[in-house]
């Protein structure tokens, strides 16, 4: 019977994470922490505890008092550019380095961590489909992808020098859900679907629920290693366009850093040229490791995630 702390668990992926393991059989007690108050009553079996990742000693007090022996560490900055990269890098990189100096001296045996596709970095020579053991090479210009190359390298070290301490990297893809809104899918409510010329800027995508089945899996199961979660197959902004009904507008590399790099300076918009790569080289993640030996499968594959949201979002369409 496992004794679990869930790092951001009042979050969106973090309270339906909770939910998940204080149903589970095999979990006695699950932790809920984060400096928010949950949105909603917790499950039986949970508790919550404010914790802030950036605190190293609250980490450890509420890993002592609860007798905790699995860490799922969700907490991170979702959408970068909204707080400032001090603060991105303080929670992302930093806050995981607490989580795992606390878990060390506490004696925690098994963590599970959401780290994400990204780490794989946007770059034109990324192989077609990317398998875990590609390298984790981030994007020094991207601060997002840049955070979790560095958050994957801090875990590397400890997979090193403290065995004991097993892992489940969780390289999570383009997540949709009923209620989802961040930068992507803000792009799909414009009049016509940004593409760069050249490229059909592929998506994986994968529904919440399974997200949460892949946690779960991990925080349960005795597979370690990193785990590539996605849905099977992908999906095209072309495909995504023809869906909603709508066309899609061919933008020059140069031109679209040129229009980025004078947005910003203007201040019209956080995003800078280097989201040009972004936008160009996502990460399109082969899943059969995780099907294979974490042994989840997701129930929805990259479009049918697709279908799904479009379904909640945009009603009719």
């Amino acid at each position: 019977m496992r004794r679990v702390l869930v790092t951001g668990g009042s979050g969106f992926l973090g309270s339906s994470a909770v939910r998940a393991l204080a149903g589970h059989p095999s979990i006695e007690a699950v932790v809920s922490g984060d400096v928010r108050e949950p949105a909603a009553p917790l499950p039986d079996g949970a508790t919550h505890e404010s914790l802030d990742v950036t605190d190293a000693t609250g980490i450890a007090d509420v890993l002592a008092r609860h007798r905790i022996d699995t860490i799922v560490h969700l907490a991170a900055i979702v959408n970068p550019g909204t707080v400032g990269e001090e603060v991105e890098r303080r929670v992302d990189v930093d806050g995981t380095r607490n989580v795992l100096e606390a878990a060390v001296a506490a004696g925690v045996t098994r963590l599970v961590v959401s780290s994400s596709g990204a780490a794989y970095g946007y770059h034109a020579d990324n192989p077609v489909w990317l398998t875990e053991d590609d390298a984790i090479r981030g994007n020094e210009e991207f601060s997002y992808s840049r955070h979790k190359r560095l958050v994957e390298e801090l875990l590397a070290s400890y997979r090193q020098s403290h065995p004991a301490l097993e892992q489940v990297v969780l390289r999570i893809g383009t997540i949709l859900g009923p209620s989802v809104r961040n930068q992507i899918t803000a792009l799909w409510d414009a009049p016509r679907l940004l593409l760069v010329r050249g490229s059909e800027s592929p998506f994986v995508f994968v529904w919440v629920d399974d997200v949460v089945g892949a946690i779960v899996a991990g925080a349960t199961g005795t597979a370690t290693g990193a785990f590539n979660v996605a849905g099977d197959g992908r999906v095209t902004v072309p495909e995504i366009a023809e869906r909603l009904g709508k066309r899609t507008v061919a933008v020059p590399a140069g031109v679209l850093a040129a229009a980025l790099r004078v947005g910003r300076a203007l201040r019209l918009t956080v995003h800078g040229p280097e989201r040009v790569g972004f936008l160009r080289y996502r990460p399109v993640l082969d899943n059969t490791r995780l099907k294979r030996d974490l042994g989840y499968t997701p129930a929805k594959t990259s479009r049918e995630a697709f279908e799904a949201f479009v379904a909640a979002r945009y009603p009719g369409v």
